[in-house]
């Protein structure tokens, strides 16, 4: 194995262009007139490079009907861009230097607008700015427009989530040769994060593992507690591969029999709650209905008050994105939609237990993409 990070790996021109069409024809649906995408995964999805967010603007400008999208980016940033084919995207590159107002300059593109959408993330340092330069123009956020897009994976990206998804289950079938009485938490989670790389990841994103009474904090990261016999625990991992999809999944483990007398009976709860979830997906049902079904299951064996979190997020560029598999959300499943099933029982001061599958809807159903077996993991001790 190389413990060389690979390089990340732009989509081709053409899936992007087609990404800016369907970014403008989205513009136009939401009557909006222009929308701005300021570095960050947004930004990443449409022209394959997520810049840098500084004190100088950098906005990707793309306008509704048929204006020329703009790449406004400060000039001594732009060889960060230079991969961009921007000619064969029909961006123009318009580059500012110190002295230059781009919150104007973008304004002086867009002549008067009636409403434009931002970033989401955008800084208000450039989401002030560019409300002033802007005047009247209404201003709202740009995830509702984006979100649609970026929701319903292509089948390049489906395939992107399936080789995380595999390079993360890589990855925990070797926790067993770190996780063991005596080290740390901080000593297994660091083996765990040089693994997370040597397996295909350009980095790791997040290394959860929560021994003992600190696996019922669901975000507990690591700490310099000493690994227990008898210690169930919580190992939540991920992060991009070169392509920029991200894997995420969870896995429970025990370090020799598990010390507390209901931890088999309350486990096997959280395996069939889980189960239950992945097998009720498929297009048409609600996203809320889906948290129902692992929810359901753990409150009537008596345990609802310790699931304290949704089931799901959805995944992509992002860790955490659209669709949220939780109770209010109506929306309704659509074949591409990616997301994790992550139902868990958290039992504080005591111990915890979580398992999390990344799955994507399919045209009569579903695709598990981590296949990892989902049992409690008892390790020799």
């Amino acid at each position: 194995m190389s413990s060389r990070a690979p390089h990340m790996i732009a989509p081709a021109s053409d899936v992007l262009r087609a990404r800016l069409d369907r970014a403008r024809r989205a513009a136009d649906a939401a009557d909006t007139d222009a929308v701005l995408v300021t570095p960050g995964s947004d930004l990443q999805y449409l022209i394959g490079a997520a810049g840098g967010s500084f004190e100088r603007l950098t906005t990707l400008v793309v306008p509704g009907g048929d204006g020329t999208p703009a790449l406004v980016v400060p000039k001594l940033e732009a060889p960060g861009f230079a991969g961009v084919p921007t000619e064969e995207l029909g961006i123009e590159l318009v580059t500012w230097v110190d002295g230059d107002d781009p919150y104007q300059l973008v304004a002086d593109r867009l002549g008067k607008p009636g409403r434009v959408v931002v970033s989401d993330f955008a800084p208000a340092l450039h989401v002030l700015g560019l409300r002033d330069a802007l005047g009247s123009a209404e201003q709202g956020l740009a995830g509702p427009v984006l979100r649609e897009l970026r929701m319903r994976k292509d089948a390049s990206e489906i395939e992107a989530l399936r080789k995380a998804g595999a390079a993360i289950d890589r990855v925990h079938a070797r926790v067993g040769e770190w996780l063991r009485p005596g080290r740390t938490e901080a000593e297994v989670g660091a083996d765990i994060t040089a693994a997370i790389v040597e397996e295909g990841h350009l980095h790791a994103d997040f290394v959860i593992v929560g021994s003992g009474p600190n696996g019922a904090s669901p975000h507990h990261d690591v700490s310099d507690r000493v690994i227990e016999a008898g210690d169930v625990i919580v190992v939540d991992i991920g992060g991009p591969i070169p392509e920029g999809y991200n894997s995420d999944s969870t896995r429970t483990y025990a370090v020799g029999t598990p010390r507390d007398a209901d931890v088999a009976e309350t486990y096997a709860v959280l395996e069939r709650a889980q189960r239950a979830a992945v097998e009720a997906v498929r297009p048409g049902v609600s996203a809320e209905s889906i948290d129902a079904a692992a929810r359901q299951i753990i409150a009537d064996a008596g345990f609802g008050e310790y699931f304290i979190h949704r089931t799901g997020h959805g995944i992509g560029l992002d860790v955490h994105e659209h669709p949220y598999i939780v109770g209010g959300n109506d929306l309704t499943l659509e074949p591409g939609m990616a997301f994790s099933v992550e139902p868990g029982i958290y039992q504080a001061g005591r111990w915890g237990a979580r398992i999390e599958d990344i799955v994507v809807v399919t045209e009569d159903g579903v695709e598990p993409l981590n296949t990892r077996p989902h049992e409690l993991v008892v390790l020799d001790s």
